[in-house]
């Protein structure tokens, strides 16, 4: 299993990828001009913001997004794991532990006071493997508000 940061040439893989997490996370379908607008606008963001893909020989077949918060009680940057997909045939074999376990170690590496990903409440499955890697569920319930 190779991890790497994502480039432009992973735009269709990262696309897609949004587009099968979002329908079967919850069966909705994206645009996809407006997640080709948003994937993009990533790679033109600098490194504040970046995709890891994870590959099996050569192929993509996972990827994760990292974004970043700061905490001025922490005085540090939080690092927000989002966008998790790791195509169905390769689930269940250590994907995810992989892309994990390398977020770690570069926010580790770049003084990070921690990492942190939200979750749909009812995906029991990844709520499991998150907390096998020794992640811990908050007392933060999320709220949100859209304009979309």
């Amino acid at each position: 299993m190779n991890i790497r940061i994502a480039t432009k040439n992973d735009i269709n893989f990262i696309i897609r990828s949004n587009q099968e997490m979002a329908m079967e996370t919850e069966n909705k379908s994206l645009n996809r001009h407006i997640v080709q607008a948003g994937v993009s606008a990533v790679f033109q963001q600098g490194s504040e913001t970046r995709y890891l893909i994870a590959e099996a020989d050569g192929i993509p077949v996972a990827n994760l997004m990292i974004t970043k918060e700061w905490s001025d009680w922490r005085n540090g940057y939080f690092w927000w794991i989002q966008s998790v997909f790791v195509k169905p045939d390769y689930r269940r074999q250590g994907v995810y532990k992989h892309l994990h376990e390398n977020v770690k170690e570069l926010a580790k590496n770049n003084n990070a006071c921690g990492i942190r990903l939200y979750v749909e409440k009812d995906n029991t499955i990844a709520q499991n493997t998150y907390k096998s890697l020794g992640m811990n569920n908050t007392d933060y319930l999320l709220f949100e508000e859209e304009w979309s």
